[in-house]
């Protein structure tokens, strides 16, 4: 009986498990439970027995007997999933199909769970203990941009300490001619790419701009969204006005990592007249210090210093017990930042050009391998010359081309059979001379 109930039991709940989409069918899944509770009773003294007022006192004989039911239903739990084991097995012998839904601890060791969202590569991956070590020791700190896979792989392999997902993607990828159009969930692709690709440094996302001004809450409701929607490890927003210093406060207690930006900030070009460097007046200098003490204290555990005076950013970084990432700030930063597109020399259209920073260097001038690669291909297209048969792998053998060639004749393409015949042979002949050469 009980046998017969354990088999009916795990069909029934299977078949329920299979059809929860179903509403017609959710009974079955109940009716599978039911027959559970009643195997079990079936092999269980009565609940009755025990009393459920108060828990009787140690050596109380009653004590003895709710152990001995504690042992007895152990043990019943202990038969049924015995006989559940058995009888799927038997079922499967019946050609049923009975599937297993088991749940795992993971097996990845602790360092990794709690190491970041990305897994590891056997260079330890970049989190902030590695940047503070980095800063502590005088070390400088790499950050470059990223905006998709390619790239990300690209930094991941040169091992760059941090990528940044800029909302400098808005020029360099989008085309437009400032940071401000692009939007969060544009801005949460481009994080995502990023996140496939590289595996080593530290992610950092911006905030675009729209999505963190109105209020606390709406910065942190954003930022929690670039890390679980993103990817990333940390976030990035513009600016030292005390919504701004507040928003960050509020997003570090919230649990997530935040880098500041004082100096230029793109995202407030309509305030500050363009794209116009910082700290060039006494009272700049000293607002430019100020505000990266104010984003420390917020908890930030790093922050840009954008186009302000080499003497500037040196107090700033003298000030500061985090470390600052530089760009067009001079040398004396804890690290240096540059775009992607910039350091490569990856952009040749006018449109770049004009929005290219004075203080960027070229490390390659990838723009002009990418344009005579393009150039050659168009020229090899044109005249036929590529693919040769060198790029041309896939092979029909000789028996298979006649065979092809009859049934082309059938259908009334003679013209198309003496090509395939005609082409046939010229590829031959050209492995032949290839092979030879080789």
């Amino acid at each position: 009986m009980a046998e017969r109930d354990a088999i009916l039991a795990v069909m029934v709940c299977e078949v329920g498990v299979k059809s929860r989409n179903m509403k017609g069918l959710r009974w079955v899944k109940a009716l599978g439970y039911i027959l559970v509770l009643r195997l079990l009773s079936s092999m269980a003294p009565p609940m009755a027995a025990l009393s459920v007022r108060s828990p009787p006192p140690f050596g109380h004989p009653q004590s003895q007997s709710l152990s001995g039911y504690t042992l007895c239903f152990s043990s019943a739990m202990a038969a049924l999933f015995n006989r559940f084991s058995k009888t799927c097995a038997t079922v499967t012998k019946h050609n049923f199909k009975i599937s297993t839904y088991a749940r795992h601890l993971s097996n990845v060791p602790e360092n990794t769970v709690y190491g970041g969202p990305k897994p590891q590569n056997p260079d330890q991956r970049v989190t902030l203990t590695t940047l503070r070590a980095k800063h502590r020791k005088g070390e400088g700190i790499t950050m470059v941009t990223a905006y998709d896979y390619p790239s990300a792989v690209h930094l991941d392999t040169a091992g760059i300490d941090i990528a940044l997902v800029g909302d400098s993607a808005s020029m360099v990828v989008h085309g437009h001619d400032t940071t401000l159009p692009i939007t969060l969930d544009e801005m949460l692709m481009h994080c995502r790419s990023v996140a496939r690709g590289a595996k080593r440094p530290l992610l950092v996302g911006d905030l675009a701009f729209g999505t963190y001004e109105s209020s606390s809450q709406q910065a942190v409701d954003t930022a929690v969204r670039v890390l679980k929607e993103g990817g990333m490890d940390a976030i990035k927003l513009e600016g030292g006005a005390p919504s701004r210093i507040s928003a960050a406060k509020h997003i570090v207690e919230a649990g997530i990592a935040v880098m500041g930006h004082v100096g230029l900030t793109p995202q407030a070009i309509s305030v500050l007249g363009g794209f116009r460097p910082q700290g060039k007046n006494v009272l700049s200098a000293v607002k430019v210090v100020e505000t990266a003490l104010a984003l420390q204290d917020a908890g930030c555990f790093s922050v840009v210093l954008e186009c302000v005076p080499a003497p500037v950013a040196a107090a700033a970084t003298s000030v500061l017990k985090i470390p600052t990432i530089g760009i067009g700030a001079g040398p004396f930063c804890s690290g240096q930042v540059l775009v992607y597109h910039d350091l490569l020399g990856m952009m040749q259209h006018p449109h770049h050009a004009k929005v290219t920073p004075k203080f960027c260097k070229q490390f390659a001038n990838v723009g002009e391998v990418i344009a005579k690669a393009l150039t050659e291909y168009k020229q090899e297209v044109e005249n036929h010359s590529f693919p040769g048969i060198v790029h041309s792998p896939y092979k029909i053998n000789e028996a298979e081309v006649d065979g092809f060639m009859k049934e082309l004749q059938k259908m009334g393409f003679d013209k198309a059979a003496a090509a395939a015949a005609e082409v046939a042979e010229n590829f031959e002949a050209g492995k032949k001379t290839t092979d030879s050469a080789n």
